[in-house]
């Protein structure tokens, strides 16, 4: 697949957004847009919304948020604050569907989420629940632990100390935007009260929450914190998995979520 470029007025600014089309041409199905992790970016999902979006019957849409990627990186002044993840989800996010002339109002899409993306797809269906026809979130972050806290400690300190950083860089335009502007935001003392549990309760569409057992970024208290506001919730906790389980366990990810898709778009299979 190769990249594209949509622009939006963001920050004060005008910014530049990656993204990649999965069979844009069936417009008869449905649309499933993946919001990834918190160091990553398009490429870093490799064929994994390819292979989901053939099993679930739908066309995809891909994209590095601001600060990633090939997107406009973050400004080197620039601090992201304790609500940036509500600002993907309530500005970001529906700012690039309007550019890419995507009516979520006509057609909702389902939204697929990866860590701090399953958090901004979480806070998107909250604010706009007419607008998500569904959600599939893997490890997502509903409130802060220790836990998380020590782990995104850790990688700072991988990526002062190791090739962590040259690792990146084969996957952002600027390493630094991306990497410094999660961490230090994770790390800063106030986010420890950071908590969007409160909010989930407007959330109307199905969703299928996911984590591995081994996750060293958070505890099974975020998906099941989720099905205790969100009745609808079904949950998946996978043995043998960590952080990432499109990775870890892509044929499992893949099962559950296009039986979820193909159930709720009238395909019984």
């Amino acid at each position: 697949m190769t990249s594209q470029f949509a622009e939006i007025d963001w920050a004060g600014r005008r910014v530049r957004i990656e993204h990649q089309w999965i069979g844009r041409e069936r417009r008869d199905q449905p649309l499933l847009v993946f919001l990834h992790e918190g160091l990553g970016s398009i490429s870093m999902w490799r064929d994994f919304p390819a292979r989901l979006c053939a099993a679930a019957g739908c066309r995809g849409l891909v994209y590095s948020r601001p600060g990633y990627g090939r997107s406009t990186p973050r400004a080197a002044e620039e601090a992201w604050g304790l609500d940036f993840m509500h600002r993907q989800a309530h500005e970001v996010l529906p700012a690039l569907l309007e550019a890419l002339d995507i009516d979520a109002d006509a057609q909702p899409p389902w939204l697929f989420g990866h860590s701090d993306g399953g958090s901004i797809a979480l806070l998107h269906a909250a604010r706009f629940p007419q607008r998500v026809a569904g959600l599939i979130v893997l490890a997502p972050h509903i409130l802060v632990e220790e836990l998380s806290v020590a782990s995104i400690a850790k990688a700072r300190t991988a990526y002062l100390e190791t090739d962590l950083r040259d690792r990146l860089a084969r996957h952002h335009d600027d390493p630094d935007s991306a990497f410094w502007g999660w961490n230090d935001i994770w790390l800063h003392p106030p986010f420890r009260d950071w908590s969007i549990e409160a909010e989930l309760d407007s959330i109307r569409c199905p969703l299928l929450a996911i984590q591995g057992l081994d996750d060293e970024y958070g505890t099974l208290e975020q998906i099941r914190g989720i099905a205790r506001r969100v009745e609808q919730t079904r949950l998946l906790e996978l043995p043998d998995c960590g952080h990432s389980p499109h990775r870890d366990q892509p044929e499992a990810v893949i099962a559950a979520a296009s039986q979820l898709i193909h159930q709720h778009n009238g395909d019984k299979r």
